[in-house]
């Protein structure tokens, strides 16, 4: 989490790190840990391509995330989902905790822009990072937006 912390700090990004004693496991659970709108939530879900992985960052009231139209986005003939084993040795993190700020491309889910806050992964399982949306567009390499 160091690193996280350090990057926001280089990016002036006002954040707080909340700590929790037990790991929040889905969007509802976040919604009512913070007392906030399920909209607020964002999980990170690494996808893969023929050619490259990328972040998705998506909002609570999203629901499922659809490959195909991603996949039209970026203009690749097929993605799926990392498999667990991926996500740790190409992020650093396992699945449920992945940070919302990652050194790869990212898709952004523009439900989240319209939140003063957004709350979602650290990479360690009992924090959450609480973030202006727009300043992750400005730290995390975002190639294309979901609407």
């Amino acid at each position: 989490m160091n690193n996280l912390k350090m990057t926001l700090l280089e990016h002036e990004v006002p954040f707080d790190i909340i700590h929790h004693e037990k790991q929040i496991r889905t969007a509802q659970e976040g919604a009512d840990y913070f007392g906030i709108e399920i909209g607020q939530t964002a999980a990170t879900l690494v996808i893969k391509s023929e050619k490259d992985y990328f972040a998705v960052i998506v909002s609570g009231a999203r629901g499922r995330v659809n490959l195909q139209e991603v996949s039209g986005i970026l203009r690749c003939n097929q993605l799926k989902m990392a498999t667990p084993q991926e996500i740790k040795q190409i992020t650093g993190y396992n699945v449920g905790s992945v940070s919302l700020v990652l050194p790869l491309p990212c898709i952004l889910d523009r439900g989240l822009m319209c939140y003063p806050f957004i709350y979602g992964g650290t990479g360690e399982p009992t924090s959450t990072l609480k973030i202006d949306p727009n300043a992750l567009e400005n730290i995390n390499q975002v190639t294309a937006f979901l609407d």
